[in-house]
């Protein structure tokens, strides 16, 4: 079992920054890659940022050169550092690892105003 819990979210105005953090616990070494993803009302869930173990990364054109995932593998931590926020960036973003299994966390609240 992997345990993941995020933390960082928070009310922003449009144009600002905020870092959002993913701490892992549990059988973490059976982890391939870790990414971000996030769910607006009435909306599906969707990437935003992904990670494989070797650090490649992968972003959508719609995050891509605004937002940054990084991982700490002594804190068993993930990152994801987003700039220039738009109000269309509100939504639940919620922390996954790959392995044998798919693990979520809960998620954390991200709201853009504008």
């Amino acid at each position: 079992q992997v345990h993941l819990v995020e933390s960082g979210g928070g009310l922003v105005q449009a144009g600002g920054s905020l870092r959002l953090s993913c701490a892992a616990s549990g059988h973490i070494f059976s982890i391939n890659a870790m990414g971000w993803y996030r769910q607006a009302p009435g909306k599906e869930r969707e990437l935003v940022a992904s990670i494989t173990s070797g650090g490649r990364t992968n972003y959508p054109d719609s995050v891509k050169g605004r937002f940054t995932i990084s991982r700490d593998k002594g804190e068993n931590t993930l990152y994801l550092q987003m700039n220039s926020l738009k109000p269309e960036d509100t939504a639940v973003y919620f922390c996954n690892a790959e392995g044998p299994l798919r693990y979520w966390g809960r998620g954390t609240q991200v709201t853009v105003s504008s």
